[in-house]
């Protein structure tokens, strides 16, 4: 009998492991994506509910620290460096962190995102930014905490947060005109030597024309300062695909010594590797 239970136990262990009781969260997950301008923005927090009771003052207390939601950090994402008050926020991952008074809430950006609520020791040097913003009143109360991004402009946008009958807005400006300038200013001066390298690379080993992966290599290292020796290496390798060994091995003699002078060791034995074949 003993055995026949024991037997029994290991048969349902895996079936009793695997069997959980599913309930939903109290305060449950909420995540948003935005795109500002040419940047974008996300934010994952939980969303606890008034359920009737009174929230700021009381429950979320003024003038003191909150985890801004409930459970894990509100967590705030910019795809790139953003100007809030004037002041730079670079692009990266941040706690958001509050202090809501009555006429105002003070808005912090912490470095360290992987407490849950509030750090067990706050360190200083992880603020990142922190501003002041005015509350607002809202004439209908919010049952669930709401973290939004709206107002949207090409060059700014405002994170809002409202829950119960607390609102506040912060303006962050976002660098689309320099992005689009870049950009605009890359494409108007055309092709770079790494773009010709790279069409080049796919051309020959998609085994493509190889007359035009001749044509892109050379405009590649025309236009190359360093002359790189992997870029030297691969026009060795077309030129030996059109049969021309005697330009393969002098190609492949100038990534040779490209190659020792960054003491890049695989490319020099595998010119070296490919001299020797070529020279038979």
């Amino acid at each position: 009998m003993k055995k026949i239970i024991i037997a029994l136990a290991i048969i349902l262990a895996p079936f009793a492991s695997e069997a959980q009781v599913k309930t939903p969260q109290a305060s449950p997950k909420a995540y948003i994506k935005q795109t500002v301008g040419l940047t974008d923005v996300e934010v994952t927090y939980s969303r606890p509910g008034a359920r009737g009771r009174a929230v700021f003052g009381n429950l979320v207390p003024f003038g003191k620290l909150w985890r801004t939601g409930a459970n894990e950090n509100t967590i705030i994402n910019f795809g790139d460096d953003v100007v809030i008050d004037g002041k730079t926020l670079k692009k990266g991952k941040y706690a958001i962190y509050t202090i809501p008074k009555i006429e105002s809430w003070e808005i912090i950006f912490y470095l360290s995102t992987d407490n849950w609520g509030l750090p067990e020791k706050w360190n200083d040097a992880y603020v990142a930014l922190r501003t002041t913003v005015k509350e607002n009143a809202l004439p209908t109360p919010v049952e669930s905490f709401t973290i939004g991004i709206n107002g949207l402009d090409p060059n700014f946008a405002f994170l809002e947060i409202a829950w119960e009958n607390s609102h506040v807005a912060l303006k962050f400006e976002v660098p689309t005109a320099k992005t689009a300038t870049a950009s605009i200013e890359k494409t108007l001066a055309g092709p770079t030597w790494n773009d010709y390298f790279a069409a080049s690379q796919y051309v020959f080993q998609s085994n493509g024309n190889i007359e035009d992966a001749r044509t892109y290599i050379d405009k590649a290292l025309d236009m190359s300062v360093d002359k790189p020796y992997y870029v030297s290496r691969l026009k060795s390798l077309i030129q030996a695909k059109q049969g021309d060994k005697k330009g393969a091995i002098e190609t492949a003699k100038i990534s040779l010594a490209a190659a020792e002078a960054a003491n890049n060791q695989d490319y020099v034995k595998m010119n070296r590797d490919s001299i020797a074949e070529w020279s038979r």
